[in-house]
């Protein structure tokens, strides 16, 4: 673990987009500013360990639940195209381009 002192105002860099600035100091709570491309995902800890534990759980569950989810595309695999209720196709226009 890299251990870093910093003042408020002063900042670290993580990477080359990823800034890290102390924003107040109040007891023993520090409040960070974070500057990120919005692809790059922060999480406080805490949330980022629920987030786990619920893809762990969401995995686990999955194998028991795909038998009642069988049938319900039909028989043809997707199209990219939304399918009808009950995987039927609709009845193409002739008219329709």
């Amino acid at each position: 673990m890299l251990i870093l002192a910093r003042r408020i105002g002063e900042s670290i860099m993580i990477g080359d987009q990823v800034e890290l600035t102390v924003v107040d100091i109040k007891g023993d709570q520090v409040k960070l500013g974070i500057d990120a491309p919005s692809q790059v995902k922060v999480y406080r800890r805490e949330v980022y360990a629920a987030i786990q534990e619920e893809n762990r759980a969401a995995a686990s569950a999955a194998p028991q639940t795909l038998p009642s989810l069988q049938g319900l595309m039909g028989k043809n695999p997707p199209s990219g195209k939304p399918a009808a209720p009950g995987g039927i196709s609709p009845k193409k226009d002739p008219q329709a381009r």
